[in-house]
């Protein structure tokens, strides 16, 4: 028997909400819980698909779009740095003082959160004129799996979302950053890792400036 039950009202001001009989609902769950909680690979996909279509309508360019679900991801972003900090034991809290810090966070536990598993690199630019590019490196985004680009849009990379992530953590860390995806996989048959991705991380030039401060302490 259901333990579900329609909500009170007459009329017009009637719900068609059901609420559990006991009156708690997702929001009564703790947010320290520790059981892991996966959400299924093809609900995701239904609603990923779903946002990428909203997301393209009425735009003038690629890039429009994947500005559209960078902007997406960011306030995603921001709430989950909270919820990861506050699920941190008291005395073991990661505090992110430094960029270095911040991009091992993002690296594991982040992506951890998010796809159950570590990214697959952290590089800093080889270019000395570049000290403010770092790059989390993915082998295969999960959000690429179930989207088929049409050719036209071939160099459409809807990891453009993971990128809002990012800079919304960044930004909520007091590390304002610009973030884009870029794939940098070969498409051929000899290819390991065809949707390898590429997340560039550009920081603000006040976070440089803070860096080297704290260098130089």
């Amino acid at each position: 028997m259901s333990n579900l039950q329609p909500a009170k009202g007459n009329g017009k001001d009637q719900s068609v909400l059901r609420y559990p009989t006991n009156g708690k609902t997702i929001y009564h769950r703790p947010l320290n819980r520790t059981k892991a909680s996966e959400l299924s690979g093809s609900s995701f996909a239904y609603l990923f698909s779903e946002m990428v279509g909203y997301a393209s309508k009425k735009i003038e360019s690629i890039q429009d779009l994947e500005k559209r679900l960078n902007a997406q991801g960011h306030p995603i972003g921001l709430k989950l740095l909270d919820l990861l900090l506050y699920r941190e034991p008291p005395r073991s809290q990661t505090r992110l003082l430094n960029i270095i810090t911040l991009l091992h966070f993002i690296k594991i536990n982040v992506w951890q959160h998010l796809f159950g598993r570590a990214a697959d690199g952290l590089e800093k630019s080889s270019d000395p004129t570049k000290p403010d590019e770092y790059m989390i490196i993915d082998n295969e985004p999960l959000v690429n799996r179930y989207i088929s680009v049409p050719k036209d849009m071939s160099q459409l990379n809807c990891a453009a979302y993971v990128a809002g992530i990012i800079e919304g953590v960044c930004d909520g860390s007091a590390f304002p950053a610009r973030v884009t995806a870029h794939s940098v996989g070969k498409q051929d048959e000899a290819e390991m890792w065809p949707g390898r991705t590429v997340f560039l991380v550009k920081f603000a030039p006040e976070v440089m400036e803070r860096e080297g401060y704290l260098g130089k302490g």
